[in-house]
């Protein structure tokens, strides 16, 4: 199973938004940062908009936010809502395909099966999990996070 280029970008932007904390940003900052085409994340941002899964601000001082808190987002959701076919083979989508073994295949239910593991293992992360490592992940994508200092006490 691969998922589409898509869906990799929808992920890629709720990573962006979830480094960027509460900062709204621009679809030209992520397309920038990822070297993507700013105009396929046009469709990807309006898409995970009309989903709730980002919030948008137009106008001077707008952006492009998160719509939820990131360990409100599962993976498997996202995966989901962006993947337009899941199924693995032409039996198991809404065509049912015309393979003679059709009438009684146990392929079909074994692959189902494996999908379905498959969604059941992304919808045990969240946006949270793939964010642990932001520390490491915020310069890769040229975001400059501030650094907190801890002040000692002095005498």
């Amino acid at each position: 199973m691969q998922l589409t280029r898509y869906t990799d970008y929808a992920l890629r932007v709720l990573i962006y938004l979830g480094l960027q904390k509460d900062r709204p940003v621009t679809i030209q900052e992520i397309a920038t940062s990822y070297g993507i085409s700013k105009n396929h994340l046009m469709k990807v941002v309006h898409n995970l908009a009309k989903a709730g899964f980002i919030l948008t601000s137009p106008g001077k001082g707008g952006g492009l936010r998160l719509g939820r808190a990131p360990a409100l987002i599962r993976v498997g959701d996202v995966v989901r809502h962006t993947e337009s076919d899941l199924s693995i083979v032409e039996c198991l989508g809404s065509g049912k395909g015309d393979c003679p073994l059709n009438p009684a295949c146990r392929l079909k239910g074994v692959l189902a099966e494996a999908r379905d593991a498959f969604l059941c293992v992304l919808d045990r992360y969240t946006l949270e999990d793939l964010l642990g490592n932001g520390g490491r992940l915020a310069p890769l994508l040229g975001i400059h996070q501030p650094v907190t200092v801890q002040l000692s006490s002095a005498d």
